[in-house]
């Protein structure tokens, strides 16, 4: 008996010394959890902006391209070999074992600029959702034609100094209970939002909406640059959306075998990403049908009543992001954290731990940091929120932030990864085809860059700078 339970406890410990117990259910929370984020409020946005042709293939033509990328990516997590080969712990290190050193290099820029871009567009959602409960709360007791009209200065200025409390946190491992509601509240809001649009669409008898999206003419007040910058930073929105590629190794480290983890990983991805097609397609479709052309760029702000109901969603939106702003702060804190450490290795602004008592504690904890810690995370949040200030605009930042995302991360790296860890040969069908997928996912990208800062730069004309209106 005692052999038996030896042996068990060993198989438990992997190779390379940990214990993972995740399997391919918990694995497809994750994946669930980490696609679905605020990126759904702008789906019927994004829909009405392409109509009923080109909106649904592309709400589709997203979610297989991040599919089958999924799946050559977890063939990466072990190389040389998919099964047993070295683990790869996070994406920069496939990357590193992949394609080398300089591919870390850009692919590093790329998720950083991601991760910072990412905060800027929480701190302007959260500003919304807020502005949203405001006016919500005013048409509620003033009446649905009320002037209620309100700044988000503020809210984005509170939210920041919220922001700069949770920074002087050690690690992202401190965080897990804010991740845990953040994720918990995405889903809230999203069902909420699915909900309402429902509502609305019964109520209107009939669906709305037309087979090319937002007419272009003077009746319309749409212009057809205006139409085109729309269209292209609406498959921005899409691709944002669908963010995941970022997160998969890192999912993918968490769990066991046998089976070998990228055949566990394979079907997670398929579960994950298709529960949450189903649930994009229907919000983005259903919101399309209720509110037509006229679809507001974040689909919370287009509901009154039931006001508590929308209030609800409004303040999920925020408890979520107070807790994702920190999951894509951390990494970035953590590497120029590191890199200014080693640096100056003897300096006391860098190493020097100071310790203050928490009055609360009741076992005398203590609250622990660095000088850079407290300086440089400040300094970096406060910055965060002075840019989010200068460009609130909801869509046009989702649309570039997708753009960005979507060809390196999303599809060049995991194919070219791909291509040199099967040894793909060039000029072989399946290279030509692997190429073809990721030269197209480039225009694609390039096209939604263009159109969200032309939208940014079009927008710019018409609004005044620290001044944030819904």
């Amino acid at each position: 008996m005692d052999v038996e339970k030896v042996e068990r406890k060993e198989v438990e410990v992997d190779d390379d010394g940990r214990v993972r117990t995740g399997t391919v259910w918990t694995a497809t929370t994750h994946a669930i959890t980490a696609v679905i984020g605020s990126g759904v409020l702008a789906l019927p946005w994004s829909v009405a902006q392409m109509g009923w042709v080109l909106g649904p293939i592309a709400l589709i033509g997203c979610a297989y391209i991040t599919y089958y990328t999924a799946v050559l990516l977890s063939d990466c997590y072990r190389t040389p070999d998919p099964v047993h080969g070295k683990r790869n712990h996070t994406y920069m290190d496939v990357v590193r074992s992949c394609l080398g050193p300089r591919d870390v290099v850009v692919c590093g820029l790329a998720q950083y600029c991601i991760l910072w871009g990412t905060m800027v567009g929480y701190t302007i959602t959260t500003a919304t959702s807020i502005m949203a409960v405001a006016r919500t709360d005013c048409r509620h007791h003033r009446g649905h034609d009320a002037a209620c009209a309100s700044s988000g200065t503020m809210y984005m200025v509170v939210f920041g100094l919220v922001e700069i409390v949770l920074s002087q946190f050690p690690s992202l491992e401190k965080l897990t209970l804010i991740s845990v509601v953040a994720a918990v509240m995405s889903c809230t809001y999203s069902f909420v939002g699915l909900f309402l649009s429902a509502a609305k669409l019964a109520s209107n008898h009939g669906a709305r909406g037309t087979l090319l999206g937002v007419k272009i003419g003077a009746a319309a007040g749409v212009s057809a640059s205006t139409k085109t910058w729309h269209s292209l930073q609406a498959l921005g929105n899409i691709a944002f959306a669908y963010t995941y590629s970022m997160l998969l190794i890192e999912i993918q480290d968490t769990v066991k075998s046998p089976p070998s983890e990228n055949v566990t990983m394979k079907r997670a991805s398929f579960y994950g990403i298709g529960v949450t097609t189903i649930f994009y397609v229907s919000l983005g479709c259903i919101g399309y049908a209720a509110f037509g052309n006229a679809a507001p760029g974040n689909v919370l702000t287009g509901f009154d009543e039931p006001f508590w109901l929308v209030d609800v969603a409004n303040v999920a939106v925020v408890i979520h992001l107070v807790g994702a702003y920190q999951v894509y702060a951390q990494p970035i804190f953590a590497c120029y954290e590191k890199w200014l450490g080693a640096r100056w290795p003897n300096s006391a602004f860098f190493h020097h731990e100071y310790a203050v008592r928490l009055p609360l504690s009741g076992g005398g904890r203590a609250a622990r940091f660095t000088m850079c810690k407290l300086v440089v995370r400040t300094a970096f949040v406060a910055a965060t929120t002075v840019v989010s200030l200068m460009l609130p605009f909801f869509n046009a930042v989702l649309g570039l932030l997708g753009a960005i995302a979507f060809w390196p991360l999303t599809v060049y790296f995991p194919v070219t990864m791909y291509i040199a860890q099967a040894k793909v040969a060039p000029g072989s069908r399946k290279w030509v085809a692997l190429q073809a997928l990721n030269a197209g996912a480039l225009v694609v990208s390039l096209l939604a860059a263009v159109g969200s800062v032309a939208d940014m730069v079009q927008r710019l004309g018409h609004v005044t700078i620290f001044q944030t209106q819904l």
